[in-house]
């Protein structure tokens, strides 16, 4: 059954902040962050073996894999994980729009283009279910986001160090 206020919403169905998270849940690269933890570290992996691709041949032009071995790996790896950090910026980005628009009361959208927005004002039960949709589903995403930005900056100085050491 249809709610009414829904129904009669004015914001065009792609703009929609429940459509849009459907939308987001449902692309391939964002779906991954609803995976297990063991498939999402996998699918991290993969990001970062395939950046190997271009970081590998620049790491090998900057230093011989036969003579700095160990600083052609730490150079290969922090370059390939550029790849990851772009990737989870644009995971973390996707989610937190979404995230802002699903909580906000007030949505602002576009009737034809740019030149002309407007504003609606999400009915209460609207908003409450929204806003459930952030604490049980969003809440955990954004987390394990912030989770990996953070195992990203440890690997980071991690390297760092070795880095001094060798």
């Amino acid at each position: 059954m249809i709610n009414s206020s829904v129904s009669s919403c004015p914001v065009p169905t792609e703009q929609q902040p429940l459509n849009e998270y459907e939308e987001l849940k449902s692309s391939w690269l964002f779906r991954d962050c609803t995976l297990s933890w063991h498939e999402y570290i996998t699918k991290i992996a993969w990001i970062w073996g395939l950046s190997w691709l271009v970081a590998g041949p620049v790491a090998y032009s900057s230093f011989s894999p036969y003579k700095y071995t160990a600083k052609f790996i730490l150079t290969g790896t922090l370059g390939a994980s550029v790849g990851v950090v772009l990737a989870v910026v644009r995971l973390y980005l996707g989610w937190s729009y979404v995230r802002d628009r699903l909580a906000s009361p007030i949505i602002f959208y576009e009737e034809s283009g740019w030149y002309d927005g407007q504003t609606w004002k999400k009915p209460q039960e609207v908003l409450t279910r929204d806003r459930l949709i952030v604490s049980y589903s969003l809440k955990s995403i954004i987390q394990r986001l912030k989770i990996t930005f953070a195992g990203l900056a440890v690997l980071f100085v991690a390297g760092t160090i070795v880095w001094h050491l060798v």
